[in-house]
């Protein structure tokens, strides 16, 4: 389901700009930049599902992640890739889908997990949270509609090394990732991230600008902080020739739960149960993708017994 009301969501907090994609291409059209902004999409998980601070940095570079490698893998615009992050730390799994229309949906496992700052650089311990040890899994269907499923150990935890090293190993693509949280006051104030896709003929001097453009900026985080997203691309493509695609696409947080899935998923239940559940005064249907509560009645209830005839005719 999209947000709760279409022409009001009750998560959208004022003030943040509504999520968008820019795309671009450099060094002669042999590399591919992919950007998002994601702030008020992380803002809205972490409305959603009740996120301690680091829980919401680590599901927000999911998230992030996600409508990247839509993007660049996907091969229609509504291709959708679901990527999966199982570390060893106390958050458990992260699960997030990216469709490459723009829409983004994901979880985590443990949404109150949290660390202390780390000591070492004053950041959010997004890799002890996560885990170092596990795995990172992304499924995605094939042209000819099969789903593919590829994984990857985690290298950090801090999910954009783990990103670009699946890139490279499972599709080939030798890509730099970088992604971003950045809470203040208690929310999320910018989120996003950028992919550089390296493309077959890419000259070493191209590859030796761009890996030392990135060097020089530094954590994404601050350039997010500091600049807009054009200008993170431009600093990550200067000197060779950014070329941006004329128009931004949207990005939102969107699920694909709805009232009536919610209904129809009692109906794996037997009879008996969906009789207490009716003598209960109804049934909670939760989605864990979007934490959206469905409360379905008595009468909601009875009436799929009625229509199951009727859709099994």
């Amino acid at each position: 389901m999209t947000s709760p009301a279409q022409t009001a969501n009750p998560y959208a907090t004022p003030g943040l700009p509504d999520g968008f994609i820019l795309r671009g291409t450099a060094a002669g059209g042999l590399l591919r930049l992919v950007a998002v902004d994601s702030s008020a999409i992380v803002e809205e998980a972490r409305l959603r599902h009740h996120l301690s601070k680091t829980a919401t940095a680590a599901l927000g570079r999911s998230l992030s992640a996600a409508l990247l490698l839509a993007i660049v893998l996907g091969k229609k615009v509504d291709s959708r890739v679901t990527l999966r992050i199982q570390g060893d730390g106390p958050l458990g799994w992260i699960v997030a889908e990216g469709s490459a229309d723009g829409r983004v949906r994901g979880y985590v496992r443990e949404p109150g997990a949290d660390l202390p700052i780390r000591e070492s650089d004053g950041k959010l311990d997004v890799s002890g949270v996560v885990g170092s040890e596990g795995e990172l899994a992304l499924t995605r269907l094939l042209e000819n509609g099969e789903p593919y499923t590829g994984s990857v150990p985690l290298v950090s935890g801090e999910i954009a090394e783990d990103v670009a090293a699946y890139l490279s190993a499972s599709e080939q693509i030798p890509s730099a990732v970088l992604l971003g949280v950045y809470e203040e006051g208690g929310r999320v104030a910018r989120s996003g991230g950028l992919l550089v896709q390296v493309m077959p003929g890419a000259s070493e001097d191209a590859l030796a600008q761009v890996e030392a453009n990135i060097r020089a900026m530094g954590p994404i985080t601050d350039n997010l902080r500091r600049h807009s997203l054009m200008e993170v691309m431009e600093r990550a493509a200067e000197g060779l020739d950014l070329q941006l695609a004329a128009q931004a696409q949207a990005a939102h947080f969107q699920c694909r739960c709805s009232r009536d899935k919610a209904k129809s998923s009692l109906l794996y239940f037997g009879a008996g149960e969906r009789q207490e559940m009716m003598d209960d005064g109804g049934q909670e249907v939760v989605c864990h993708w979007c934490n959206e509560h469905y409360h379905i009645t008595p009468d909601e209830i009875a009436a799929l017994d009625l229509d199951q005839p009727r859709a099994q005719a």
